[in-house]
Parts: structure tokens; C-alpha cells; sequence
């Protein structure tokens, strides 16, 4: 009888071991551009069961999750989704910067030794090659031995390329130009059958034929503000940016099929095609894991353009709440309920419109960069003569070395003076010199940010941010790229295989996503990663 019962705990011992080795089928990576924590909580009743409660509440949401630097904007965040780490680290400092090596501006994607494949030649410019560090994506190709398929796609090049890696089986963008999904030739040399397809099909065409209205009643829209606001943007050939939105008689003068991106059908399309590679790929039909890598841009566009409390962008996420919806039940169709895995989250938050906060009382405005820049060449003179010291001016300040030495200037001291200098301009909070940022360790909240913002071979001589609730932008709309909180969180939710239901209130950040799926496959870290597993999400 002993041996029976010893028999029986070696064989549930062993069963428990092989359960502990499983790996899900399927990890879906979704981010969503310029998704703000709170539009979960703001916009929960207006969601149905299926969509963002489904991962809210049968999976695990990290309510206190939060970027951990300053450069809070698409490219850097993708980069930080999907390597575990910061800017400091994986080298994508913003969208696009200004390169001290190459002596111009540089986009975070670009790749000038590759063509356009399945597209117009200008947009096929693009591959991951400007990563310092690899992505999880990287990681699961090489520990499966290249058989794990990874797949990604985005509206933008940058939210495709980065996340799928340096070894993606395939990564696709929207072509303005063309209405249709490209890569280039980093990737492969013609687009696949399944694409050329869906191309075929010609969604973008015929989703621009759309009327673009509120998929609710008005009445139901009481967690945004008034739909005709001064602060919202809108449509060229439309006088008010109010519901209904006729696209078949606003897209020629709005770019034709670069104004798909701006309409709730940019996501539309971007879910078709996540549909169509889950099936025609055969993603999650075997043992051996695969990643789909879904970043859905078209939040960002609207958000630009209207804001965060106008009626569109609520629109927006009750329509993309269906679209998650829709994503996960074909999901439980093709690869099962409890085979995969799926993580949400954001490449940055977003702020209010700095003057409809100015104008409510708030010490919130828009900087005066000409005025900045100005000021800070004005003072240079004054304290080292005539003279054009600064190779680039922006928030990220370049001086021109060359000039500094031919006139005997000591760097760090010319640092430390614009540093200084620029903290006394109306709208700049905090400018720190590049070598305090590589020589110290910071651990106070913004400089910390700052730090983990700044690249040694990428960043400036200066490195600044602005004051809590003050953007660079105009008067309609609103902007990102701050330090602060309402730039900073943003949603983390983790689903399905391997995932403990709850949620946690601790601060949880960016880079932690990585490394938690590089648990649950039971792989390796990316090169560079930085951040932690969520220990709390994990069963």
C-alpha cells in the first residue's frame, strides 16, 4: 500500500514537472498607442464583457503601472515593451533625433540600405537595426531554434519593426500612399500570398467610403466633454469637428488613404489583418511557441487630433473594445482557450490641451521654442562671444565640438550654463548636462527619468524636460513626451496561459512586461533588459 501511494506522488510529481515546462502555444503582444490607465477605468461601462473587462478581470491588471524614463513617445516605447529596458539602454531615444555621429536627424526605424517590398519607395525605409538590445521576440526565434514564428504589424513602421525584432518572420505597415500593408527588404524580398491578398481586398478603399458616426447614442457619451470644442482639431473640409464625419467626401482633401490612420477603421483593418495571419500563418498550432505583435495606432492619430476628453477618442476605444473582442474569441477558436497568453499595454499615455487647462487656472501652457532657442543663443553670446556653438537645438541641446575647442571652451562648464540658463525660461522644468548623466546616479523622480532616458552615443550635450502640464504644441489637440504621470501611465494587463486572475497597486513599469513573458516561455532575458517579472501576475 506504501509503495502504491509513494507510486502515485512520484507520478503526480512528474505530471506537476511537465506542467511547470509547458509553454503557451501563442504569446499576443497588443499596444495600443497613447492609451491612458484611466481610459479603462473612465470608459469601463461603455466596454462590453468580452473586449478590455475580459483581460481587466479574468486576467491580471497592474493598476499602478508607469513608463520609468522621460521620453515618453512611440518609438522609444515599443523599443521598451519589447527589450525589457529604457532608452538609456536600447538606444531609441525618441521618434526621431538628431544623430551627433551622422551630423542629422535620423527616424528611430530608419534603414537606408533596404527597399520598399509591397509598397511606395519612401515608406519602406524601415527595419529594427538602430536597436541597441535584442526584444523578446528576438529571443523566443533563438531559443526555439528559429521555428517559433514571429509576426508583427502596426499602422506605423516603427510600432511593426521594433517589436518584431531583428529575426521576424514578418513585419507589416500601412502604406499612406497605397492604401496597402508593405515591409522591405530587411525582411524578404516579395510580399507573401496571404498579404498580397488581403491587399487585394482593398479594405482601406472601402472603409473610406464609411461615415464615420457614434456607434452609441449621444446620451451615452457622459465620460467625454462637448463635441463641438475649440481645443479639438478636426477634418479639413469639414468647418466644425462634430459627429457625423462623411469620409467618402472628406478623404481627397485629407490625403485619401493617409486618412484612414485618423478613423476608427485604421484599427478595423489592423485587426483584419491580425485575423488573417493567425490563420494563414497557422500561429499557435503546435508546441513550439509563436508571437503575434499587434500595435494598434489609429488611438494615437485621434487623440492628436481631438484630445482626450473629446467624444472621438471615446468612440474610439468603444469601437476598439470590439475589436479586442473580436481578436480574443477568434483567438479561443484557433489556438484554444488556455493556450496562449496575451499581454496589453500602451507606447506612452497623453496629456490634457495645455490651454484648456491655462484657461481653466491651471500654471499649464505651450513652450515658446523659437523664443527658447533665442534666449539660450542670446546668453551664449553674452557669456562666450559671437559664435555658433550649438550644432542642434531642441530639448536634447547638441554643441559643436569643434567650435568649442577651436575657442579653448570647456565642455561641461558650457553644459552646466545652459543647464542653468535654460531652468530660468518659462516652461522648463528640469536641464540637466549630459555628463552628470553618465557620470552619476540618480534616484530622485524626474532627474532619475531623465537618466534613463539619456543614450551615451544617441543623446545631447543638455538633456531637459518641461513643467508639469506644458506641451510644445499648438492650441487644438494635445501632446506626449513627459515625465509626468499623465504621460507616464499606462495599462499592463496580462491573459490566459500561466496568468494569476487579480491586480496590484504597487508601482509596476514598462520594462517589466519582457521579462515577465520571458518567464513564462521559460527563455532567457533580452541582452539589455533592466526590468523585473510581475511576480503577482504569475501563476
Amino acid at each position: 500500500m506504501k509503495r502504491i501511494v509513494l507510486s502515485i506522488f512520484a507520478l503526480g510529481l512528474i505530471f506537476n514537472l511537465k506542467a511547470q515546462n509547458e509553454q503557451p502555444k501563442l504569446v499576443v503582444g497588443i499596444v495600443v498607442d497613447q492609451m491612458k490607465q484611466e481610459y479603462l477605468w473612465r470608459f469601463e461601462n461603455d466596454f462590453g464583457d468580452g473586449g478590455f473587462k475580459r483581460l481587466m478581470y479574468d486576467g491580471f491588471m497592474a493598476k499602478n503601472a508607469h513608463y520609468n524614463y522621460s521620453n515618453t513617445s512611440t518609438g522609444p516605447g515599443h523599443a521598451s515593451v519589447y527589450t525589457g529596458t529604457t532608452p538609456s539602454i536600447h538606444g531609441i531615444v525618441n521618434n526621431s533625433w538628431y544623430s551627433k555621429k551622422l551630423k542629422r536627424g535620423v527616424y528611430c526605424a530608419e534603414d537606408k540600405s533596404v527597399i520598399a517590398v509591397g509598397g511606395s519607395a519612401d515608406n519602406g525605409l524601415i527595419s529594427p537595426v538602430n536597436l541597441y538590445s535584442s526584444t523578446i521576440t528576438d529571443e523566443l526565434k533563438m531559443s526555439t531554434q528559429q521555428k517559433g514564428k514571429v509576426i508583427a504589424m502596426s499602422i506605423k513602421d516603427r510600432g511593426s519593426a521594433l517589436p518584431g525584432g531583428h529575426l521576424s518572420d514578418g513585419s507589416y505597415w500601412y502604406d499612406s500612399k497605397t492604401g496597402n500593408f508593405m515591409t522591405s527588404s530587411y525582411y524578404m524580398d516579395e510580399l507573401p500570398g496571404w498579404v498580397k491578398f488581403f491587399n487585394d481586398n482593398k479594405y482601406a478603399d472601402q472603409y473610406l467610403n464609411e461615415t464615420w458616426n457614434l456607434v452609441k447614442p449621444v446620451s451615452a457619451y457622459t465620460e467625454s466633454g462637448e463635441d463641438n470644442s475649440p481645443y479639438e482639431g478636426g477634418f479639413r473640409g469639414k468647418d466644425t469637428p462634430t459627429f457625423p464625419y462623411n469620409l467618402k467626401e472628406l478623404r481627397s482633401s485629407n490625403g485619401n488613404f493617409s486618412m484612414l490612420p485618423s478613423t476608427p477603421w485604421g484599427n478595423t483593418i489592423l485587426t483584419e489583418l491580425a485575423l488573417t495571419a493567425l490563420n494563414v500563418e497557422d500561429l499557435g498550432s503546435d508546441d513550439i511557441p509563436d508571437f503575434l505583435a499587434i500595435s494598434y495606432s489609429s488611438t494615437d492619430y485621434v487623440g492628436h487630433n481631438f484630445g482626450p476628453q473629446s467624444k472621438e477618442v471615446q468612440d474610439m476605444y468603444i469601437r476598439l473594445d470590439m475589436e479586442i473582442e473580436r481578436l480574443l474569441n477568434e483567438l479561443d477558436e484557433k489556438v484554444g482557450k488556455g493556450n496562449y497568453v496575451v499581454f496589453l499595454s500602451a507606447d506612452h499615455a497623453v496629456a490634457e490641451n495645455s490651454k484648456r487647462m491655462n484657461e481653466s487656472g491651471f500654471k499649464y501652457d505651450n513652450l515658446n521654442s523659437r523664443g527658447f532657442s533665442n534666449y539660450i543663443k542670446e546668453e551664449l553670446t553674452k557669456e562666450y562671444g559671437e559664435g555658433e556653438l550649438i550644432e542642434n537645438f531642441g530639448l536634447d541641446l547638441f554643441f559643436d565640438h569643434a567650435q568649442l575647442k577651436a575657442k579653448g571652451i570647456d565642455l561641461y562648464e558650457i553644459q552646466l550654463f545652459v543647464a542653468q540658463k535654460a531652468m530660468q525660461y518659462p516652461g522648463i522644468y528640469m536641464a540637466i548636462p549630459g555628463i552628470d548623466l553618465t557620470r552619476n546616479s540618480y534616484n530622485q523622480h524626474i532627474q532619475q527619468l531623465m537618466q534613463n532616458a539619456y543614450h551615451p552615443k544617441e543623446s545631447g550635450d543638455v538633456k531637459m524636460v518641461l513643467e508639469p502640464g506644458w506641451q510644445g504644441g499648438g492650441s487644438r489637440g494635445t501632446g506626449h513626451g513627459n515625465p509626468w504621470t499623465y504621460d507616464t501611465h499606462i495599462p499592463v494587463l496580462f491573459y490566459g496561459w500561466g496568468i494569476q486572475s487579480g491586480n496590484s497597486v504597487r508601482e509596476i513599469h514598462i520594462t517589466d512586461i519582457a521579462p515577465t513573458i520571458s518567464m513564462l516561455l521559460n527563455m532567457r532575458l533580452p541582452s539589455g533588459a533592466t526590468g523585473q517579472p510581475v511576480y503577482e501576475a504569475i501563476k
